[in-house]
C-alpha cells in the first residue's frame, strides 16, 4: 500500500524509537532468534512491522518468527492472521490452545480473566520458544503499559515496580524484549489506523470496567488531557531512580549513613532534590534572595 507522507513520519518515529529502546537494552542481537507474539491487536501489529523494517538495516543478523495463540475464543476469526501473515511473507505459527474453556471453567461468573488468562498465555509461549529454539520473545507492550503498571504496582500491590523493556524469565531460558518501551500508545493506535490492520478484538473479557487496569488508565488519560506530558514525564521518572531517597534499605545502606560519607555515594546528597532549571519547566520571574525578618 502507498504511504502519505504523514504515515511515513510516523513509522519513521516509531522505527526511531524502537530502534532505540533495543539499543539501550541491548534487546537484540546478532544471531538471536525472536519469537514475536501477535494478538491481533494494534500493538502487536506494530511490533511486527518495525522489527521486520528494522532487520532489513540493522548491521546484524537475527530471525523473526510470528506466533499467535487461537484461545478458542467463541467467534474467533481463525482464519484473518494466518492470512496477513502470509501476504507479508513472515515466518509464522499459529498455537491453538483451549485456554479459553478453562478460564470460563476456573473463575466464577463476574470475576477479573487476564491474571489467569496470561499465565496460561505465558505458559504456552514459553514452550513453543523453546521448541521454535527462539532465545528472545518480543512483546507488544508500549510505554503507555508500563506507565500504567508503575501505578497499579504502587497503589493496589504496594510495590514500585513496573513493567521491564527487558527481563529473563523465571526458569532463566529466554528474554523478554519489549522494544515498543519508547513508543506512545497515541502514536501506535494512529498508525495502525493508517496501515489498516485487520484488528482482532480480544472478548475472552468482555469490557470489564471494574479492572484495576482501566481505572488506572482513566486517571493516566485524565492527568494528561489537564496536564500535559504526564506520562512521557513519569516514564522518564523510571530511567532517573534514586535509591538514597525512597526507603529501600535493600537498596541503599541507610544504617550505614553518617556525616563525612562521600556525597557521591549518595546520589549527590540533598542536590537531588534540586528542580531542573526553572526555565525548562515554565516561564517565571527569577528567585528572589530569601529575608530574614525579626519579631
Amino acid at each position: 500500500m502507498k504511504l502519505s507522507n504523514t504515515l511515513l513520519r510516523l513509522r519513521k518515529r516509531l522505527e526511531s524509537k524502537a530502534g532505540k529502546a533495543i539499543a539501550d537494552y541491548n534487546m537484540i542481537e546478532d544471531g538471536d532468534t525472536v519469537l514475536v507474539c501477535i494478538s491481533g491487536g494494534k500493538d502487536s501489529y506494530t511490533l511486527l512491522s518495525l522489527l521486520m523494517a528494522l532487520r532489513e538495516r540493522a548491521p546484524i543478523a537475527f530471525r523473526l518468527i510470528a506466533m499467535n495463540l487461537d484461545q478458542k475464543q467463541p467467534g474467533f476469526p481463525a482464519g484473518v492472521l494466518p492470512a496477513y501473515l502470509a501476504q507479508i511473507g513472515i515466518d509464522y505459527r499459529i498455537v491453538e490452545q483451549d485456554t479459553y474453556s478453562v478460564v470460563r471453567t476456573k473463575l466464577p461468573a463476574g470475576k477479573t480473566t487476564c491474571s489467569l488468562c496470561s499465565r496460561l498465555r505465558r505458559g504456552v509461549i514459553y514452550r513453543m520458544a523453546k521448541e521454535l529454539g527462539a532465545n528472545k520473545i518480543a512483546l507488544g507492550h508500549h510505554r503507555d503499559d508500563i506507565v500504567h503498571t508503575l501505578f497499579l504496582n504502587l497503589l493496589f500491590g504496594g510495590q514500585l515496580k513496573a513493567m521491564p523493556p527487558k527481563l529473563v524469565t523465571d526458569d532463566g531460558a529466554h528474554v523478554v524484549i519489549r522494544p515498543l518501551s519508547y513508543c506512545a500508545e497515541a502514536d501506535i493506535a494512529r498508525f495502525a489506523r493508517g496501515m489498516a490492520y485487520p484488528i482482532i478484538p480480544c472478548n475472552l473479557c468482555g469490557a470489564q470496567e471494574n479492572l484495576q487496569r482501566e481505572k488506572v488508565r482513566a486517571m493516566m488519560a485524565d492527568w494528561d488531557r489537564r496536564f500535559p506530558g504526564r506520562t512521557e514525564a513519569v516514564f522518564s521518572a523510571l530511567q532517573k531512580v534514586v535509591p538514597s531517597h525512597l526507603a529501600d534499605h535493600s537498596l541503599f545502606d541507610f544504617k550505614g549513613l553518617r556525616p563525612g560519607v562521600e556525597l557521591a555515594a549518595v546520589a549527590g546528597g540533598d542536590s537531588v532534590f534540586d528542580l531542573p532549571r526553572q526555565a525548562d519547566w515554565w516561564s517565571g520571574p527569577d528567585a528572589q534572595p530569601i529575608r530574614v525578618l525579626r519579631s
